[in-house]
């Protein structure tokens, strides 16, 4: 099987929104966890998913399941304090569905909107090929590593520097090892998986994904997806 698991379990506190967390803010009707969700939906490789929402959106993501006719979606699950507790809940609900220790899960921002089927299945055949997947961009800009005076200790050359983002790919019964071997030492708040696995020294190869694959975090995301997304509804209106 090949599962996506779609975390949206903060609350936006960065998006100022008022009362709304922000995976539920609305382009064009339609909720940006289900732009997202709907992607895994019409991706012939996706088997099911599972959804990671905070405990008091549960039945608004249940409505919206129903509302959009998500039929992927098998669980919906409540997210933890941190963001590795919510990718951690849904990968034990994924397990409950898993059938084989060459199930691939394929775990995603509920508020990253702007991928596409390839590169889910891009992600889920590199993991098949070579091992876990990482969704990425190449660096626009030069990047900098600064120590705490923010004195610059290198430069990294551009050309060999990329951006990590998501999907992020694994077979799920090594994430899942990890994440448990993770949180029994007490580290549960790793800033994504690729992080997490690459702490405890897993091999991690690159996918190359879209630049505007953006995780909408503050207002600024928010409108720069709304702009993307109707340039890309514009494109296909006008054949552009």
């Amino acid at each position: 099987m090949n599962i996506g698991v779609i975390f949206a379990g903060g609350v936006g506190m960065r998006m100022h929104t008022r009362g709304i967390p922000k995976q539920f803010l609305k382009v064009n009707g339609k909720p940006i966890i289900v732009h997202t969700v709907e992607i895994f939906e019409n991706t012939s490789e996706i088997d099911a998913v599972v959804v990671v929402v905070p405990n008091d959106s549960m039945p608004l993501m249940a409505n919206l399941v129903s509302k959009f006719n998500l039929s992927k979606v098998r669980n919906i699950v409540s997210g933890g304090n941190t963001g590795q507790l919510s990718i951690f809940s849904g990968l034990k609900a994924a397990k409950k569905m898993s059938n084989s220790e060459k199930d691939i899960v394929i775990i995603h921002d509920g508020v990253r909107p702007l991928i596409n089927g390839d590169v889910i299945n891009n992600n889920i055949q590199s993991v098949k090929e070579k091992g876990s997947a990482i969704t990425v961009a190449p660096a626009k800009e030069t990047l900098i590593i600064v120590n705490n005076d923010q004195k610059i200790e290198s430069v990294l050359a551009r050309d060999k520097s990329r951006i990590a983002k998501a999907p992020q790919s694994f077979y799920l019964h090594e994430i899942l090892d990890i994440e448990e071997k993770a949180i029994a030492s007490g580290k549960n708040n790793f800033v994504d998986s690729s992080t997490l696995m690459a702490f405890y020294g897993k091999k991690l190869f690159t996918v190359e994904g879209p630049y505007e694959n953006i995780k909408i975090t503050t207002p600024d995301d928010f409108y720069m997806f709304k702009a993307l997304f109707d340039a890309r509804e514009n494109a296909q209106i006008f054949g552009i």
